[in-house]
């Protein structure tokens, strides 16, 4: 279609505003509705993947259950619980694994720093710890091999924890007393506010609340109960190229088989949790858009109600255009253009309206929104599709009226 055409059809349209207006505005809810829809099944994609990447996406994660005194017996009288000897086991066996990490809460009845105390949690990890949950150093640093092999009494702090004991004092270099144990601060995790404490009913280390102490030296200093487990979480990183479900079955039956088949621990597989998380969430948009698509079919309809009235009111402009020689392939471009008009108008308001409507939705339910920029092109691609596929009948109606019949109406 030429610039003519178009430009004619806007003057067409614009001596009708209401009717138009009224036209475009199925157009705009239907196209701004897909585009809310995918604005939040984008922004919900990225935030599980931000979500399972704290897990990380490569690891395959053990967790050891919690239970009552009686139940932690019946446990002990056929399993020893989780250990670092499951650990060695699993890295030798699981296929791609590359690295293994352990972890264990220490009870902390004491935590006492310069300033304050606090209730936070302390943990005893190895060296890999810090590289399979992503943590990074805002100051100072990680614990190295030196640490591990002197046993030093060092701790690492969380931001939010550095905060209540120390201030806005430096905290390197200072001491915190956990239970009856002196340790020195070497470094500050840099803050990482995740904004949830669970992704898939699976919880998340909230580490701005944690304090982290090496293995050896914390085996060392603080005492294990004795029904506890040995290791609280072991951690394995697979190969970039592994497969985690095949990692995730030899797994568990190695668990299976060295715990004499106990149900005292928790196999916790990321990759697993974010594809069952993306499949729900694709039901939840396909569902979603679809009720948004019949918003846009109905604008659809609208269009083709408009064209219909224009051709009945201008048949008389129609037949004198086929008397002084127009083709009926004319015809049909002259509303047809009206109809694109319509439909990349009210694409392009669409657009904004979704986005008004995406950010009105992030601020009143909380849900994050992200945008492809392929969805929203295609989005406006569909609302032309539409409106042109719905201007056709129209349009042939108009080629096919009889030139001395519509020269005698009066429209």
């Amino acid at each position: 279609m030429n610039r003519t055409l178009i430009l004619e059809a806007i003057g067409e349209l614009s001596r009708r505003k209401l009717r138009t207006a009224l036209t475009l505005l199925g157009m705009v809810f239907g196209v701004g509705s897909i585009v809310a829809m995918l604005a939040v099944g984008e922004g919900s994609k990225r935030e599980a993947l931000r979500l399972v990447e704290q897990l990380g996406l490569h690891n395959l994660i053990v967790q050891s259950k919690a239970g009552s005194e009686d139940e932690l017996k019946e446990r002990r009288a056929r399993s020893l619980g989780l250990s670092k000897n499951d650990a060695d086991a699993a890295l030798a066996t699981v296929p791609g694994a590359e690295s293994i990490s352990v972890q264990r809460e220490i009870k902390a009845q004491d935590v006492r720093g310069p300033l304050a105390s606090s209730r936070s949690q302390v943990f005893a990890v190895s060296l890999d710890y810090a590289e399979h949950s992503a943590l990074t150093i805002g100051e100072g640093r990680w614990f190295n091999v030196d640490d591990e092999q002197t046993l030093a009494p060092v701790a690492v702090l969380g931001a939010r924890i550095k905060q209540q004991l120390f201030g806005d004092t430096p905290a390197v270099g200072g001491r915190v007393k956990i239970n009856h144990v002196w340790l020195q601060v070497v470094g500050v995790l840099r803050s990482r506010d995740l904004g949830k404490s669970q992704f898939e009913g699976i919880n998340l280390a909230v580490d701005d609340e944690r304090i982290y102490v090496p293995w050896s030296s914390a085996d060392s200093r603080f005492r294990i109960p004795l029904l506890d487990d040995e290791v609280s979480q072991l951690t394995i990183r697979l190969k970039q190229d592994a497969d985690p479900a095949l990692g995730a079955k030899v797994l568990s039956s190695l668990m299976q088989q060295r715990h004499s088949n106990v149900d005292d621990y928790t196999l916790v597989v990321p990759a697993g949790l974010y594809r069952q998380n993306q499949q729900t969430q694709r039901i939840f948009t396909l569902v979603m858009s679809s009720v948004a698509a019949v918003s846009l079919l109905v604008g659809g309809i609208g269009i083709m109600n408009i064209m219909l009235a224009n051709v009945l009111e201008r048949r008389r402009e129609i037949g004198l255009k086929r008397a002084i020689g127009a083709r009926k392939r004319d015809l049909i471009d002259q509303f047809l253009s009206e109809a694109l008009v319509i439909s990349v108008c009210g694409g392009i308001a669409g657009l904004l309206f979704g986005a008004v409507l995406a950010f009105a939705i992030a601020t009143f339910a909380g849900w994050q929104v992200a945008w492809s920029p392929l969805w929203l092109l295609l989005s406006v691609l569909l609302c032309v599709a539409v409106g042109i596929g719905f201007g056709v009948y129209p349009a042939r109606k108009a080629a096919e009226l009889d030139p001395i019949a519509a020269l005698r109406s009066d429209g």
